[in-house]
């Protein structure tokens, strides 16, 4: 007897055995037991989920010898039949191949006549998206009053080609993609039934390669033993699949984090000479980059598909969140043009090269490392607030090497005490104020979230070494753990010495930060812009005579 591969063998016959598709399944059982049975049905998702399997399943339990039921014997000879694919009251049709109208005409005269040996006529229409109009329309008085021994189940892997028309006279069944679990649960099953050795990491690798699809697992684990010769190892499927150790991802990341290009290229070195499959490179780049992202944004974030989740939040505070939202669309998008790419190593190559060529700037590439402005008052001498893309004047620069000292007006307008004077001296050294930390925002070497965050607090106090700064409730998810470490080194480079920093929640409506200040002088020069246009002789003229009307929202200030 020649060998049947295992997605027909393990081919579900009843309800129960079916995987993932419970929603289906019930709702069948029910109609079935309660005679409640509609006589059309649609059955829509991906490829390999059950949708021809949930119809045969259907089909036999119509046209069970024992009578109408969700659970067919499984051993009379309409069963037997119905199992082998030769019942000759199931007629399955391959719309793909047969979408002339010609053809539906053809199968719709042979609908008028009574079963030959079963209970029903069921008919299977498989990628009946595929039809053409005339087909649909030449279906549509028959699939909506067909014969009482006539039962239609038509099966899409894509419903949004079906007309309308056809959508209302069919009850819909969405079928669901299988999850990785269900799908290596079963292959354990099949593995153990088939007295074949397998190891569980092999199962789990092969469920999530199949993609939602049954079919698809069952098929890669058909090839998986005949590579292995008859047993599944873990070595054996890299080799197969072509797979991408998750070190060699990992290690890859910290050399993005580390702008470290030629470890880069040393690691797609070695994956080309283990020939591995250079999209899978950047699928699995994307993959652990949604992750880390996931960790970033929402601390303790745990999926029970994956175990590895200490090495991902490693990752996570490896590397800011912008550059990981980056890398992960330059990986996306890499891997949609790596068919464009002269070969598949060079596609690779450029992809990884752009993530650093094009990840977010630290500040003013042009000034020196170090070099700041001593000038904290927040206004330059035209008035404006000097920006991060200003150079810097030379005697600023040299003055910068020494701590800047602020001074509060009360204290530069307070008399000069005699020593006879009743009141008590002041100490000879107070505790400086706050500076003006917007000016110093400026000055800092910070970028993406980094950044945000210091525009979007207050400075309320500070001493040589630990700085207070509030912040709203409502801003409170950009202070990370990695954020506010990388706010707490660019203000220690700044002033020359380490310091701490720390984040006070304060329930006042607006604080006066950076962003705030902003904010308002955009609301500012849209109001001047505003009445610029509104106090013009010429729009007056205009409205008065003529009736015109000024659209708002086309209005904007001059850059």
């Amino acid at each position: 007897m020649s060998y049947q591969v295992l997605a027909r063998k393990w081919r579900p016959a009843t309800f129960e055995q079916l995987v993932g598709q419970e929603h289906v399944s019930q709702a069948l059982i029910n109609g079935l037991d309660q005679d409640r049975l509609h006589h059309a049905f649609l059955f829509t998702g991906t490829r390999g989920v059950g949708k021809t399997t949930i119809a045969r399943i259907l089909a036999k339990c119509l046209n069970c010898e024992t009578g109408v039921s969700s659970k067919p014997c499984g051993e009379c000879s309409s069963c037997v039949d119905l199992d082998a694919g030769r019942f000759v009251d199931m007629i399955e049709i391959d719309a793909a191949s047969r979408t002339g109208v010609d053809d539906t005409r053809d199968l719709l005269e042979s609908v008028q006549y009574t079963p030959t040996r079963g209970r029903y006529k069921v008919y299977i229409i498989d990628e009946v998206h595929m039809l053409s109009t005339s087909s649909f329309n030449a279906l549509l008085k028959t699939l909506e009053e067909p014969p009482p021994h006539v039962k239609f189940v038509l099966a899409t892997t894509d419903p949004q080609k079906i007309p309308v028309t056809i959508l209302s006279r069919c009850l819909r069944f969405n079928l669901r993609r299988l999850l990785p679990d269900q799908i290596s649960a079963y292959l354990k099953q099949l593995v153990d039934s088939e007295g074949i050795s397998a190891e569980s990491e092999a199962l789990t690798v092969l469920a999530r390669a199949a993609d939602g699809s049954m079919r698809d697992g069952l098929s890669l684990l058909d090839q998986a033993i005949a590579f292995g010769g008859g047993q599944l190892a873990m070595s054996d499927l890299e080799k197969m699949l072509g797979l991408v150790d998750h070190e060699h991802v990992v290690a890859m990341i910290r050399a993005l984090g580390s702008a470290d290009a030629g470890a880069l290229l040393s690691i797609v070195e070695e994956l080309v000479a283990q020939s591995r499959d250079l999209e899978t490179v950047l699928v699995n780049l994307a993959e652990v980059l949604h992750r880390v992202t996931l960790v970033q944004c929402v601390p303790g974030y745990r999926d029970p598909e994956r175990s590895d989740w200490e090495a991902i939040e490693q990752l996570a505070e490896s590397i800011p969140v912008e550059d990981a939202q980056l890398f992960y669309q330059i990986a996306i998008k890499g891997r949609a043009e790596l068919g464009l790419a002269p070969d598949p190593r060079t596609g690779l190559e450029m992809t990884l090269l752009r993530m650093l060529a094009f990840r977010p700037a630290d500040g003013d590439s042009t000034a020196a490392p170090g070099s700041v402005s001593g000038n904290l008052s927040g206004h330059g001498a035209d008035g404006n607030r000097p920006t991060a893309s200003k150079k810097a004047p030379a005697a600023s620069a040299a003055r910068s090497e020494s701590k800047p000292v602020a001074v509060s007006p009360a204290t530069a307008r307070a008399p000069a005490r005699n020593p006879g004077d009743d009141e008590p001296h002041l100490p000879a050294q107070s505790p400086a104020p706050p500076p003006d930390w917007v000016s110093l925002l400026q000055e800092l070497n910070l970028s993406g979230q980094a950044r945000e965050l210091a525009r979007n607090v207050h400075l309320k106090s500070r001493n040589d070494d630990h700085w207070d700064f509030a912040i709203s409730p409502a801003m409170r998810y950009l202070g990370s753990k990695s954020c506010v470490s990388r706010l707490k080194e660019a203000i220690s480079a700044r002033v020359g010495h380490p310091v701490n920093i720390r984040l006070v929640d304060e329930e006042q409506t607006e604080l006066q930060t950076a962003a705030a200040i902003d904010a308002q002088k955009v609301r500012d020069n849209m109001s001047e812009a505003e009445k610029a246009i509104d106090d013009d002789p010429t729009v007056k003229s205009l409205k008065e005579q003529m009736g015109a009307k000024l659209v708002e929202d086309s209005v904007q200030p001059l850059q």
